[in-house]
């Protein structure tokens, strides 16, 4: 299971992990933080990850750009501000692949917002959907 997070550059770090945690108490535990690029160094991310012992992946653009379609949730100002309408829960069905499916719409809060994705795929569907999309061969 991943969560994806999404915040404004100024969000501080207590808002991040208050929201991380209320998304784990109900959707339980995830395997790690998933975000964006220029989010790989914001303080609340990385405190949140430490907060909750999680690693934090980073999820390349392409990557969030093609599981937009697939988020529940779009926020206009946020497309206009870093060219995508759904960061957290496009953080997280990146990270897990194509066949991820979120659990529910985003939770959002004081600048925040997180959202849980889990995978059925096995490890090799994954990777097949990796080499296929990526035109690398294994």
């Amino acid at each position: 299971m991943m969560v994806g997070i999404g915040c404004r550059a100024e969000t501080n770090a207590d808002a991040v992990i208050a929201l991380v945690r209320e998304a784990v108490a109900r959707w339980g535990m995830p395997d790690a933080l998933a975000v964006p690029p220029f989010r790989k160094n914001h303080p609340g991310v990385r405190a949140a990850a430490k907060a909750l012992s999680l690693p934090v992946r980073v999820v390349d653009f392409l990557a969030l750009a093609s599981a937009q379609p697939r988020c529940l949730t779009h926020s206009e100002r946020t497309r206009r501000a870093v060219g995508f309408g759904s960061i957290a829960e496009g953080c997280a069905l990146a990270a897990l692949g194509p066949a991820a499916r979120l659990l529910g719409p985003r939770l959002a809060a004081e600048g925040v917002t997180c959202a849980f994705a889990r995978t059925t795929a096995t490890a090799k569907e994954s990777l097949t959907a990796y080499f296929k999309k990526t035109g690398r061969s294994r």
